[in-house]
């Protein structure tokens, strides 16, 4: 099996027409998903990848190697970590810097990477991570909100709940009253 990562693929049509372009080169994709194809066939040869990469090319896509696709995962594993498991004193810091001095590459490059392969800027998949923390938080009862923003570095209530409600459609104490709190949570891979 052989596993390509593709740029620009941003929706369920992108699947479809990614999958569609694999076939008409002969190819067997067992798994498209965005960004991501698993094809049953065992690492293609360079004509092949040359035809493959001419084909999404001309649809608006492009292959990206192993790499930058390591790159991208390390990405979300450093916001993960640091969103769910470092200590609540570390969590007044600068992104940007902190991903930076993590990875050795500039923020820059790192930002603009983690948008064009995973479709959302890196800002929004480190508020999406924090808010579904905030979920994680308000299903445990055990923090206060003000607690809960303290520990994850908002600079007030009223910020986290801006963006808890500009992400979820509902403020916390809101989600909190209704109840669907486990309905709402989603894996943290599956943040996006």
């Amino acid at each position: 099996m052989a596993t390509l990562y593709i740029k620009n693929m941003v929706c369920n049509r992108c699947i479809m027409v990614v999958q569609q372009a694999l076939e008409q080169l002969g190819l067997h994709p067992g798994k498209v998903t965005l960004g991501e194809v698993t094809l049953e066939e065992e690492p293609l040869s360079k004509t092949q990848l040359e035809q493959l990469d001419k084909t999404l090319t001309g649809l608006g896509f492009e292959r990206i190697d192993h790499q930058k696709a390591r790159l991208i995962e390390a990405i979300k594993n450093k916001v993960i970590h640091f969103v769910h498991h470092s200590d609540p004193e570390d969590r007044k810091f600068n992104w940007s810097t902190i991903l930076s001095e993590e990875l050795h590459f500039e923020y820059n490059y790192l930002s603009s990477l983690f948008s064009s392969v995973v479709g959302i800027t890196l800002e929004q998949y480190i508020i999406r991570q924090k808010i579904e923390r905030v979920k994680e938080l308000l299903f445990y009862d055990e923090l206060t909100l003000s607690e809960i923003a303290n520990r994850l570095g908002y600079s007030s209530v009223a910020h986290l709940s801006g963006q808890f409600k500009k992400v979820t459609g509902l403020t916390p104490s809101g989600l909190k009253k209704s109840r669907a709190i486990d309905q709402q949570r989603k894996p943290l891979d599956g943040v996006f």
